[in-house]
């Protein structure tokens, strides 16, 4: 059947527009090369990988915001990240897809996966690209979602997507995200120190399993050393806002956090169990200190629980434990003492 008047005259005004769009694009890619940035929509292949993505739920027929969508699952190459075309060879079908929103023949929903806080087009391109150069700000979406404890947001350098993947292989390995659904964000200025984390993660298994004299799995680890390691610290800090103290917008809670764990045993290094009762509170206090920062007077009477062990005091207390359930081995069946 021969197309009607209304799409042929959208057609050929796609064709303009299109073109329009093409420019846009060359002049985009070219600024962006100077500056050295990429222009590049992101493969939700290659983010579903790094970020360890399993998961997936239909969320139902949506409008989404056409700014938060920054991939895409197989043509990431097409499209600038403003979703302008980046061949001519697109030109036909992208004028076609614009005669027939543009029409009488309308254009259904398009498929996308939701990722955090943005948006991977699974299936409608073309319907995004065009959308965008029509000035919308959503479109009708079927969305299914991976969740992640990652956060992602649009415009997301190279650097912080490297950080979110880092950050994503620590919840891979630790499971915080299931076992802690709701935990704190766990976030450090530099990703290469979440190795560090996890030694003092293997650590606090080591610690456990001496203490109660059974294996223990990374999951269960990682759990006991957030909420009895990390989350008293990430208390503290919070409570006498050190990183407003500071200033120091680089600076995130688990960065001071790892500066308290090292501090503490380096002064227990150099000053063996004298420093064995410096806790974090006088940790935060060194750290201001050091910064030639006020130190509010509450923190300097906080008497907080938190306590590194020594590897003194690891002995002395893996010593008690024994002696405790050795005496309640030998304890006679009639006092109704027994080992649980």
């Amino acid at each position: 059947m021969p197309e009607d008047a209304s799409f042929q005259t959208s057609y050929l005004e796609g064709i303009s527009k299109f073109q329009g769009a093409r420019a846009k694009a060359f002049w985009q890619e070219l600024a962006n090369l100077v500056r050295g940035k990429s222009t590049e929509l992101l493969s939700f292949e290659e983010i579903k990988t790094r970020l360890r993505l399993k998961a997936e739920s239909y969320r139902g027929l949506q409008d989404i915001p056409l700014n938060k969508i920054v991939g895409s699952v197989g043509r990431y190459n097409d499209f600038t990240r403003d979703f302008l075309p980046r061949t001519n060879e697109m030109r036909e079908r992208w004028s076609r897809v614009y005669a027939s929103i543009n029409s009488m023949q309308g254009v259904p929903p398009i498929e996308v996966y939701k990722v955090g806080d943005v948006y991977f087009v699974r299936d409608g391109n073309h319907r995004v690209s065009i959308a965008k150069q029509n000035g919308d700000e959503t479109i009708q979406a079927h969305v299914t979602e991976l969740p992640t404890s990652v956060h992602l947001s649009p415009n997301m350098t190279e650097d912080e997507l490297n950080a979110a993947a880092s950050y994503a292989a620590f919840l891979d390995e630790t499971n915080l995200d299931q076992t802690r659904p709701y935990h704190v964000p766990i976030n450090l200025s530099e990703p290469s120190r979440y190795p560090e984390l996890m030694g003092h993660i293997y650590l606090h298994a080591q610690v456990l399993e001496r203490t109660f004299g059974q294996p223990v799995t990374m999951a269960q680890a990682a759990a006991d050393w957030y909420d009895n390691v990390y989350r008293p610290a990430v208390t503290l800090i919070r409570k006498y806002n050190i990183l407003g103290l500071t200033r120091d917008k680089r600076r995130t809670e688990a960065d001071v956090y790892l500066w308290m764990i090292d501090h503490l045993r380096e002064a227990r290094n150099q000053y063996g169990d004298e420093a064995s009762t410096r806790k974090f509170s006088d940790a935060l206090v060194d750290y201001l200190t050091e910064r030639k920062i006020a130190i509010p007077r509450e923190l300097l009477q906080e008497d907080d629980e938190s306590v590194i062990l020594s590897k003194s005091q690891l002995q002395r207390k893996l010593e008690e434990e024994r002696q405790r359930l050795a005496a309640l081995a030998a304890a006679p069946p009639s006092s109704g003492a027994r080992i649980e």
